[in-house]
């Protein structure tokens, strides 16, 4: 019974070994990662992640972009454009990389800073009280 156990875990863990060679880019996604920097007088989404190969396209919620760099890239989007790619109120975006070469793509949704795309509401007061 204990051998049989023992083939049985060493079939899982070779089926697993031969998945993560075969099928590289459907491991993992692309590890995107976003944050608000200034450019000039306006405000900018900076994009970044990493790609197995510096040949494939980066597209967000669907655009394709011009990228920065080899494996590790970056892009710097003017937050206008991202309210325009984007669904209102949106928390995330859809970050893909295509790999030319193999057909794989991967896909991640980073999150967005606080409040980026939402809507502001203006208080004509603000009471806070105690308990």
């Amino acid at each position: 019974m204990r051998a049989i156990r023992r083939d049985a875990r060493a079939l899982a863990a070779g089926g697993a070994a031969l998945f993560m060679v075969l099928a590289p880019g459907a491991m993992a996604a692309p590890d995107a990662s976003t944050k608000l920097v200034s450019c000039g007088k306006a405000s900018c989404l900076l994009v970044s992640g990493r790609r197995e190969d510096a040949g494939s396209q980066v597209s967000i919620n669907g655009h394709s972009v011009s990228v920065k760099g080899r494996q590790d890239w970056r892009v710097s989007l003017p937050v206008e454009t991202v309210r325009e790619w984007s669904p209102p109120r949106a928390r995330t975006i859809q970050v893909s990389v295509f790999n030319l070469e193999t057909g794989n793509e991967t896909t991640s949704r980073p999150g967005l800073p606080i409040g980026l795309l939402g809507h502001v509401t203006d208080f004509a007061a603000l009471v806070i009280g105690t308990r």
